[in-house]
């Protein structure tokens, strides 16, 4: 271990460069901003203590086959491998750099050369010559840059023509690493120019000083291999964390040195070397190569190793352990059984599955496993690539279009299976492909999207299928067949859960508009009128933008209407009713152009015809859009024909059957439009109030905003009674109800006020089976309440069952608030102690 050192000190006579096993540039802009913040305040005349570098020279032997850099290192200066600190003087080369292209660049040096050019009593030419770069004389045709990446890196090109900006480039390949370089440049030459604005030349002159003279290394270096590779695993996690991938590569580089002559002799060490180093410039190629989206390393190597190797389901991340002792040193040397790792799990254990700790025989290590599975790793990284984004591939158009939907609906533990197929090559391959995606996205759809299954659901069924099919041990079709096996059998299932949780969301007022896939389902009756018609209308973003105070999927009848217009058109429903009627899937509309919240209260004709206002109406809109300015009026039967519409679209889309008509009605929650009803006159034009408020003194108040101020007048007096936990414990809203949930699986107790003189207690029931439960103790409930409770209320139809208990009062005065509370409470405790005694 040395004495500090500066990087003035350390750029003394030396050569550095980053070996193949390191990583690229990781830093990005949270450590370039703590970095700048520590040279910007470092006082003067202080020093700042930048932390250890460790260094290994590089033998002569190797060093020789640096072409361009010989004849430097025949000069006396001396190379070394960066094992230990590579981010921190990367950095550093870059800021240096910058400082350089700045102080050259500006209008008092336009014409001069580097020689004329004086920066801290330097000139510039002579701070490029100690940091960055010299040329070979006499000619100057060599550049040999001071520090780098050896050249088989891929970051390498990037560093000396985009950074260093060594003209004559050619094609630079951008990866991952090469963004985090990019941005630190520009990150500099921002700094660099807001510093010189507010401190002038003067500015850009002390942090030169601090950088070069002020941050002080302690230097450590390494003289044998083995200590280099240990150093990279361990010292490294002090900084930014090394990802798996990173520390697999180093371990992969490592055991290649460990081979005597007899098992690997050095034409082969350095061919497995360059293998190693050829499938990881792949791998980042590929996860790197959408810029605006780079893909997770640690992802891909989880999926590759799902693939490739046996394993078993537990927690954690015992994927790479699985890899790290697989790929150890002492297997090269013997034999040795170790327990199958585990795959990792949000949800641990699935019911169906045995906690087993399998073991494995782990064979002697010998270089063609390492050569097989590196190379295994390089070929499957562009399938895992296309398996993100398939219009950047080759393959058909069909298995594009599902591909796209399978990253629409969520492709969650799928993704392994579709890019093992992808490796399939064979005649049929491509039709063969498009059955199972299409098998997959019904599962999904049907599993995860309606019935809410947890995420893991037959994770460990398929993510064996896939190292199977990738070993050829079973086909396409086999696993698509098994997937329709799956989505059949628990079809009955999963209606009925769909049934349940959409119950649950229109009880508590958002009905199919709190569904998170209606976009996907919106989306997909879309696509299917864009293919009838050739012209598409609107894309899938537009579906999954969010704006503040703009809405893209529009409630036709408004969720609180308020103009005349749809307040006369639904006349005849309650408040409730309209409720109901506003959230079902048929009053439902994507649109194109999204509209600002404020606007969903236009009339129907304004809807479909508006030009003003932001609005773009319906006649111009997307294909549903158009479909509904079609019709003349917008009323309750049109809002249910429309939906039974749309889930004739799902039953014919993803292969599913509801049990009848009857079942589907359940399901819109809007049965009752089929009921006969009087006829009421149409409403005056000439009011603006709503008819629960007719005779109200609040008019000046919308309902919404008294029920508001009830519901948080109602919470604020249970917090003061000490009540703010078991019953006032959620957010109020401007509706007619408040949930409280008193910890039971199939039901749930509501407050409700109906218009201004009815308060009310209730249970809602999920389920017939809880409710049919609940009723075989109805005496023994009403007895321990004290009062007799309305059991018969809800529609017959409805699985969603409702008991209720009522009674008069004076709702929106305040005067009367805390009578009203106190009856809350009151009932409430009864009631809960009744179903605490008999359920």
């Amino acid at each position: 271990m040395s004495e500090l050192q500066s990087l003035s000190e350390l750029y003394q006579n030396k050569l550095f460069r980053i070996p193949d096993y390191q990583r690229g540039y990781a830093w990005k802009r949270s450590q370039l901003v703590d970095f700048w913040e520590d040279v910007v305040n470092l006082q003067e005349e202080r020093y700042h203590y930048t932390g250890l570098l460790s260094l290994k020279a590089v033998p002569k032997a190797e060093s020789n086959s640096w072409n361009h850099d010989v004849w430097l290192l025949n000069s006396g200066y001396k190379a070394y491998h960066v094992v230990d600190g590579q981010q921190r003087l990367t950095t550093f080369s870059i800021l240096v750099n910058e400082i350089i292209a700045f102080v050259e660049g500006l209008k008092c040096h336009a014409g001069k050369s580097e020689e004329e050019i004086v920066l801290c009593y330097q000139t510039l030419k002579s701070i490029r010559q100690k940091y960055i770069s010299q040329k070979r004389p006499p000619q100057n045709l060599i550049t040999t840059y001071l520090f780098g990446y050896e050249t088989d890196n891929p970051s390498a090109d990037y560093l000396t023509y985009k950074v260093y900006g060594e003209p004559y480039s050619g094609t630079v390949n951008e990866t991952y690493y090469t963004q985090n370089l990019k941005y630190a440049k520009s990150f500099f030459a921002d700094c660099l120019a807001m510093l010189y604005e507010s401190e002038g030349f003067e500015g850009i002159e002390k942090v030169f000083h601090k950088i070069t003279l002020q941050l002080m290394f302690t230097i450590h270096e390494i003289k044998d291999d083995y200590d280099v590779f240990v150093a990279f695993e361990t010292m490294n996690n002090r900084g930014k964390k090394l990802t798996n991938l990173e520390l697999l590569k180093n371990r992969l580089i490592y055991l290649t040195t460990l081979y005597d002559e007899e098992q690997l002799d050095e034409m082969d060490k350095v061919e497995l070397r360059k293998q190693i180093n050829d499938a990881w410039k792949e791998i980042y190629f590929q996860l790197g190569r959408n810029q605006n989206s780079p893909l997770s390393d640690d992802e891909f190597l989880r999926a590759h190793w799902i693939m490739y190797f046996q394993y078993s389901r537990r927690r954690g991340d015992d994927y790479i352990k699985f890899l790290l002792s697989q790929f150890a040193a002492k297997n090269i040397y013997e034999k040795q059984v170790v327990a199958a790792m585990a795959m990792d799990s949000e949800v641990g254990l699935e019911e169906d599955e045995e906690d087993a700790e399998p073991v494995l025989s782990v064979s002697k290590l010998v270089p063609g496993d390492i050569a097989a599975y590196v190379n295994s790793l390089k070929d499957m990284a562009k399938f895992w690539f296309y398996t993100y984004f398939p219009e950047q591939s080759g393959l058909t158009y069909e298995e594009k279009i599902w591909l796209e939907r399978l990253n629409r609906i969520g492709i969650g533990h799928f993704r392994p299976l579709v890019t093992a197929s992808l490796a399939l090559q064979h005649s049929s391959a491509a039709a063969e492909r498009v059955s199972l995606f299409r098998a997959i996205e019904r599962f999904i759809f049907l599993s995860f999207r309606m019935a809410g299954s947890q995420a893991s659901y037959k994770s460990s069924d398929y993510y064996r299928k896939a190292r199977e099919l990738y070993r050829g041990e079973t086909t396409l079709d086999n696993v698509t067949q098994s997937l329709l096996k799956v989505t059949n059998d628990d079809m009955e299932y999963a209606i009925k859960s769909f049934l349940a949780r959409m119950a649950k969301r229109f009880s508590n007022g958002d009905g199919f508009y709190g569904w998170r896939d209606l976009r996907y389902l919106l989306y997909e009756y879309e696509f299917e009128k864009a293919v009838e018609t050739g012209v598409e209308k609107v894309g899938w973003t537009p579906f999954t933008k969010v704006e503040k105070d703009r809405v893209t999927i529009e409630h036709i009848l408004p969720q609180t209407p308020t103009k005349w217009y749809w307040r006369n058109q639904f006349r005849q429903y309650s408040e409730e009713e309209i409720k109901y009627l506003s959230a079902s899937l048929g009053n439902l509309l994507p649109l194109s152009q999204s509209v600002n919240s404020a606007l969903q209260n236009d009339s129907f004709e304004l809807k479909k015809f508006s030009k003003v206002n932001g609005r773009r109406g319906y006649e111009d809109g997307s294909h549903s859009e158009i479909e509904v300015s079609r019709e003349t009026d917008w009323d309750a039967s049109r809002i249910l024909a429309r939906g039974m519409k749309l889930l004739r679209f799902v039953e014919k889309r993803w292969d599913i059957q509801f049990a009848d008509e009857a079942q589907m009605l359940e399901l819109l929650h809007i049965g009752f439009v089929n009921e006969e009803r009087d006829e009421l006159p149409e409403l005056p034009q000439d009011t603006g109030i709503l008819p629960s408020e007719a005779d109200s003194e609040e008019g000046s108040q919308t309902t919404g905003e008294l029920q508001l101020n009830f519901w948080n007048a109602f919470v604020e007096y249970c917090s003061k009674q000490g009540r703010g936990e078991d019953i006032g414990s959620r957010k109020p809203y401007g509706q007619n109800w408040y949930d409280v949930n008193i910890e039971k699986s199939d039901y749930h107790l509501f407050f409700n006020i109906i218009g201004k003189s009815t308060l009310r207690i209730g249970l809602y029931i999920y389920n017939e089976e809880a409710f049919k439960r609940l009723e075989e103790k109805k005496t023994d409930i009403e007895e321990i309440c004290g009062f007799q409770l309305e059991w018969y209320t809800s529609r017959k139809t409805s699985a969603a069952k409702r008991v209720l208990y009522s009674k008069s009062g004076d709702v929106y005065n305040e005067a009367a608030y805390e009578e009203s509370f106190e009856w809350f409470i009151e009932c409430y405790d009864r009631l809960t102690e009744a179903l605490a005694a008999v359920d």
